[in-house]
């Protein structure tokens, strides 16, 4: 036998012998374990494979959450309520919306007017401005009902539909269901805060009208449209998530009465 073989018998034979280490310590509170754990190629792996997952959700952000934000979600109503604070070319697609399907009513919604510094009078408000239009665009005069808000803040579209809930409820009209039209970031924001408002005994559809300002399919390719769907993704997260009024705004005469409709 060569003299390394006899060396490596020897070391065997001296771990064989050598005392086992304690798997115990501390009268038993501390145990000693073996384990396994990732080598520098198992990390590498690992790291590829959850920068290809978040490269995937990314993608498919991008590629989502403008449709979801943009929903048109039409329901089996009789009632078209305008935002009137929307653009012309949004309130032309209302009036056609209006004019080719089963609608019995319109109505205008929105409150004061931006740079008025607040309430004034029902026709500095945006409800008016959108009523307005819609009669500039060939609506017949008397058609449409406006119904103002006298709210200028952070929950103006809350606002809107709570004055729209009083006018209802106000003139004895019984609604199960409702369409809106919006312009089309806003549209999942906007059915979220009129259910709130109108409650579970009124269906709230909407419809999301696309702006022609740059192509929707890569608004990320658009400073316009990236400040849009960021603003639009934060706010619908707030009204879902953290907005919860406690009790509703007091009742206002926020609207003109049927034959007031200028």
């Amino acid at each position: 036998m060569s003299d390394t073989s006899k060396v490596s018998s020897t070391a065997t034979m001296a771990s064989q012998l050598a005392p086992a280490e304690p798997r115990h310590a501390l009268w038993g509170l501390l145990d000693r374990k073996e384990r396994w754990s990732l080598s520098w190629r198992g990390r590498l792996i690992l790291a590829l494979i959850l920068a290809s997952a978040l490269l995937l959700v990314g993608a498919l952000v991008l590629k989502g959450v403008y449709p979801f934000l943009a929903t048109t979600h039409r329901v089996n109503a009789n009632i078209l309520v305008v935002e009137g604070w929307i653009h012309e070319y949004a309130i032309r697609a209302a009036l056609k919306e209006f004019q080719s399907n089963h609608y019995a009513r319109i109505f205008t919604t929105g409150g004061p007017v931006e740079g008025t510094g607040g309430y004034i009078n029902d026709y500095c408000t945006s409800a008016s401005v959108g009523a307005d239009l819609l009669r500039k665009n060939g609506l017949a005069n008397g058609s449409v009902q406006m119904v103002p808000s006298r709210v200028m803040d952070r929950d103006r579209t809350y606002g809107s539909a709570v004055a729209l809930r009083n006018w209802f409820r106000d003139h004895n009209m019984a609604v199960s269901g409702i369409d809106v039209v919006t312009e089309d970031l806003h549209a999942r924001r906007t059915r979220l805060l009129f259910q709130k408002a109108l409650g579970d005994k009124v269906t709230v559809g909407v419809i999301a009208i696309p702006k022609p300002d740059y192509d929707a399919k890569h608004w990320w390719s658009y400073s316009e449209g990236v400040k849009q769907v960021v603003g639009e993704a934060t706010a619908y997260i707030y009204a879902r998530f953290l907005f919860h009024p406690s009790e509703p705004p007091p009742v206002q005469k926020a609207a003109a009465s049927d034959s007031d409709t200028r």
